[in-house]
């Protein structure tokens, strides 16, 4: 496969050589730069972490009155659990497999990358990573939900000692808080290690809430 295969994606190299790496999924509508301006509070300085912010491909969206926009599935109706893009979301996932995968061709093994989302971006890592057949170092996913959960107990390969941070606001508009808990349930009792955190916040991130991202990633990421 060569490099133009690949999604575009913004890249922040660590000041020492690479040693893992944070594959960081956007939410609907926004691209690879949204969450860049976060990684210098993540204190992972030193640590020797390639960041990759991939910018998902351009979709019709449904709820959107089918506008074409950054999207990593189409969005049919306002209840999330209903009417999912199979055909996207698949895409996607083979789409960041690749982006594992030259990770690995870049020197980087798995246990040492982790998978990073936000809303629908979040959706995607939990459910490549949750389908990935060798162990990532964790999943992060901040303000969202399960995609394809009916089939999760079944496609799953991932081992369940594999570490996830979920975030979720209180507040949320978009993605109801209660979408994060049932998430966040569901993994509980698949017997997944959930490390849960919810936030006084809409749709957003906050300086807590990136403060404790970073003290996980550095855990799980961190020599030793």
């Amino acid at each position: 496969m060569s490099a133009t295969d690949y999604l575009p994606a913004v890249e922040i190299e660590p000041e020492t050589r690479a040693r893992a790496a944070v594959i960081w999924l956007h939410g609907l509508g926004a691209d690879g730069h949204d969450f860049e301006p976060i990684v210098p509070y993540l204190g992972l300085d030193g640590l020797g972490v390639r960041f990759v912010f991939p910018h998902a491909p351009p979709r019709s969206v449904t709820i959107n009155m089918g506008m074409r926009m950054p999207a990593w599935y189409d969005i049919r109706a306002l209840d999330l659990d209903r009417d999912a893009d199979r055909d996207g979301i698949e895409d996607s996932a083979r789409r960041v497999r690749d982006l594992v995968r030259r990770e690995n061709e870049r020197g980087i093994p798995t246990n040492d990358i982790v998978l990073v989302g936000f809303s629908q971006g979040g959706a995607i890592a939990l459910h490549v990573g949750l389908r990935h057949p060798e162990r990532l170092a964790g999943i992060g996913a901040l303000s969202t939900y399960l995609v394809a959960s009916e089939t999760l107990e079944a496609e799953a390969l991932q081992a369940k000692d594999v570490p996830i941070f979920q975030g979720h606001g209180t507040e949320d508009p978009m993605v109801p808080y209660a979408h994060g808990t049932a998430a966040r349930d569901r993994l509980a009792k698949l017997g997944y290690d959930v490390e849960w955190k919810s936030y006084p916040m809409a749709h957003e991130v906050c300086p807590e809430e990136v403060r404790d991202l970073g003290a996980w990633l550095v855990r799980r990421l961190g020599p030793g």
